[in-house]
């Protein structure tokens, strides 16, 4: 069996040496103090995290898909990255798509075992007709995950673009990728539980990579959330309401009615409004300047952005 020891996520934190003696005020600022590091790791990844976006939305742009691999803690983040982003920007749930060593079962109950086996991962990417559209991301905090290197070989093989997120130099373990991210979260408050200071981390890059690619292909306008689903849940149908009402100037009884006539559709309902035209001309207009709003709407004053 292969000796770990030397890997950054495996080393102890001295800091926390005497954690099981230290009272929970004490405990608290040692973990706190850890946590504070993690962004300034993610930042020091900035240039690689950049080009995976540039990646994914490229992939996006040819109608691709990203599509996460990950095992454990790094498998949950992935497929609750890939969860969120259908009713946050409207996105097929296939576009973004999360994989887990051991299925989903894995995702309630830890399955320890599933993450040892290559086959599995490359047997995960073939079940999805992996193709040269698509992005495959692995991610694995300490570097090592057979089923993640696995799918990312698998993913090279079938011609699609492949990302690696680890927590550990390249010098401690290497990978082919055609991205190579490395946050550098250093040793954990509790030895070798990567579901903290590397979870956070993950959590990070993975809200970054998805929010600017979908934003730069067109889900975004300005910061609102213009391609919520807005049939959802109550919650939803008040955001794209109030959306419509800010960007409009309309009352919130006319944006409500507006929104109803575009079906639900808060980018329709403001193409509708700009332009004095009903929703099936809205979609066009949409559709001919690739979904972004900025192409067909009137430039915002700053008073009128608030």
């Amino acid at each position: 069996m292969e000796d770990r020891g030397h890997l950054t996520t495996e080393r102890p934190n001295a800091a926390s040496e005497w954690l099981d003696r230290l009272s929970i005020d004490r405990a608290f600022e040692v973990i706190n103090g850890a946590d504070a590091v993690v962004a300034a790791a993610v930042g020091g990844a900035k240039r690689e995290i950049c080009r995976a976006i540039e990646v994914v939305t490229a992939a996006f742009e040819r109608g691709g898909r990203l599509i996460y691999v990950g095992a454990g803690t790094s498998g949950r983040l992935g497929v609750l990255d890939a969860a969120e982003c259908p009713p946050t920007f409207c996105s097929d749930p296939n576009m973004v798509v999360g994989v887990i060593a051991g299925g989903d079962a894995a995702l309630r109950r830890s399955i320890e075992g599933a993450e040892d086996r290559q086959e599995d991962g490359a047997a995960a990417v073939g079940g999805l007709a992996v193709s040269e559209r698509d992005v495959v991301f692995g991610i694995t905090t300490g570097g090592t995950t057979p089923y993640v290197h696995g799918a990312l070989m698998e993913a090279r093989r079938r011609g699609a673009k492949t990302v690696f997120l680890a927590c550990v130099p390249e010098g401690e373990v290497g990978d082919s990728a055609d991205v190579s991210i490395r946050v550098l979260t250093g040793p954990e408050v509790l030895t070798g539980s990567t579901r903290m200071k590397a979870g956070t981390a993950t959590k990070m890059v993975l809200n970054m990579v998805t929010t600017i690619a979908m934003t730069r292909i067109g889900k975004v306008y300005g910061n609102l959330m213009v391609d919520v689903h807005t049939r959802a849940n109550a919650k939803l149908v008040d955001r794209g309401i109030r959306i419509v009402r800010d960007v409009t100037g309309l009352s919130r009884q006319e944006a409500a009615a507006l929104l109803e006539k575009a079906e639900g559709r808060v980018k329709s309902a403001l193409v509708m409004h700009a332009r004095n035209v009903g929703r099936l001309d809205a979609e066009r207009l949409l559709s001919d300047a690739g979904g972004h709003l900025h192409r067909i709407l009137p430039e915002r004053t700053a008073d009128e952005r608030g």
